[in-house]
């Protein structure tokens, strides 16, 4: 099977550009590159054909209006257009956009010139949101444009069912639900973090419980970790109060490492102030990108992870699958398909916009011994191995199905 992927990969790198980045590597590359051409068909049985959608070029510059950007379509659409011909690649697929407008037009456009060229299109919602914006909030005119452009796909593909309901709205003609997935950054969790966390634990619950009155600084200290992109929507603003909350409640000393771009500059310098007014500077530390290496020694030491998120076209957060991965406890909130990851009654969940339930859940999670279960959820839905092969299973369902028509 073929498959032209009409998506960019990093950078600028967030949760979506880095799952088409491991969906191409793991199904063999660019087959438009000469590396990739003579390699034999990989396991999935399908040959990628990448036209890099890249229309910014930073965190900042995503949902501009920029004139270049139109131009930047109509030349990548070309590339799909000639891809189709040069190659015979009947099937399209395409990451459609939340609900925002200028990502939007977008859709429209590249929907506007590229599908009439294809056989088949095949959407994959990494956003969730559009049905509900395109309901409450946009014109009639827009609904309209947007149906008539995207109605009807072969195929969309959902990370949960909370996401059906876009897929729904625009009338696929087949809905498959795929959880993502990540590579197992820490194969070794048993033998080398789970010892470390369970030790923790058996401190913190000491320390609360008044049987260890002589603990030090350090040892009182709760590590809690936000990894991801940086703005208010995000809840990092709700982390940070959260966590001063959370050290007027307990004996703990909880302290808060934020590692991700700032989505807008004004934010970075908003929060930054923030922190110094309420004298948190010693609780509170902002690294903004890291390397890769320090990224994963971050999830490694950490104790508790932070992501009491309300962004608009939050899907299936990354970031709370790696921190699954590494057995992190996340405080997080009821908000989109997030409750659907977890364990029914799961202690982390807070509602959103609400700093006082950021507390309380952080410090409840600091004594309670949820890491192995949390790691077991990542290995039974969210590993790399079993969403390719659900993604390669649902790509190869639509020619299956047209045969059987």
């Amino acid at each position: 099977m073929k498959l032209l992927i009409f998506a960019h990969v990093p950078p600028p790198h967030h949760g979506q550009s880095y799952a088409v980045k491991l969906m191409l590597e793991t199904f063999g590359g660019d087959r438009r590159k000469s590396k990739f051409r003579s390699q034999p068909t990989n396991r999935f049985g399908i040959e990628c054909y990448h036209v890099n959608a890249r229309f910014s070029k930073t965190l900042e510059d995503i949902g501009e209006i920029q004139f270049g950007k139109i131009l930047l379509i109509l030349f990548y659409c070309l590339q799909a257009i000639w891809c189709r011909y040069r190659y015979g690649v009947e099937n399209f697929f395409y990451v459609p956009a939340p609900g925002k407008p200028v990502a939007l037009y977008r859709d429209w456009l590249v929907m506007l010139v590229c599908r009439p060229f294809f056989r088949r299109i095949i959407f994959n919602w990494r956003a969730a949101g559009l049905a509900k914006w395109l309901e409450t909030t946009a014109s009639m005119r827009t609904r309209s444009f947007t149906y008539d452009r995207m109605k009807n796909a072969d195929l969309s593909i959902v990370l949960s069912d909370f996401s059906r309901h876009d897929a729904e709205k625009l009338t696929a003609q087949r809905i498959v639900t795929v959880a993502g997935g990540i590579p197992d950054p820490c194969p070794q969790f048993e033998t080398d973090i789970l010892p470390r966390h369970r030790a923790r634990i058996a401190r913190h619950r000491r320390i609360v419980s008044g049987e260890f009155p002589g603990a030090s600084e350090s040892e009182r200290t709760v590590n809690v970790l936000y990894l991801a992109l940086v703005n208010r929507e995000k809840g990092v603003f709700d982390a940070v109060e959260g966590i001063a909350r959370a050290n007027q409640m307990s004996p703990l000393r909880f302290r808060f490492t934020v590692i991700g771009g700032f989505a807008a500059k004004a934010d970075e310098i908003e929060l930054q102030e923030w922190i110094r007014r309420q004298n948190l500077q010693n609780a509170v530390e902002i690294l903004g990108f890291v390397s890769a290496e320090r990224k994963f020694q971050a999830l490694r030491y950490a104790d508790l992870f932070c992501f009491p998120t309300y962004y608009l076209a939050e899907g299936q957060p990354a970031s709370l699958i790696e921190a699954m991965a590494f057995g992190l406890p996340a405080v997080t909130t009821r908000w989109r398909a997030i409750p659907e990851m977890f364990p029914e009654n799961y202690p982390g969940l807070v509602n959103p916009k609400s700093p006082e339930q950021v507390a309380g859940a952080l410090v409840r999670l600091a004594t309670a011994d949820l890491n192995l279960a949390l790691r077991q959820i990542f290995l039974q839905r969210f590993t790399l191995d079993r969403h390719l092969d659900a993604m390669a299973e649902a790509f190869r369902s639509v020619e299956v199905q047209e045969n059987v028509h």
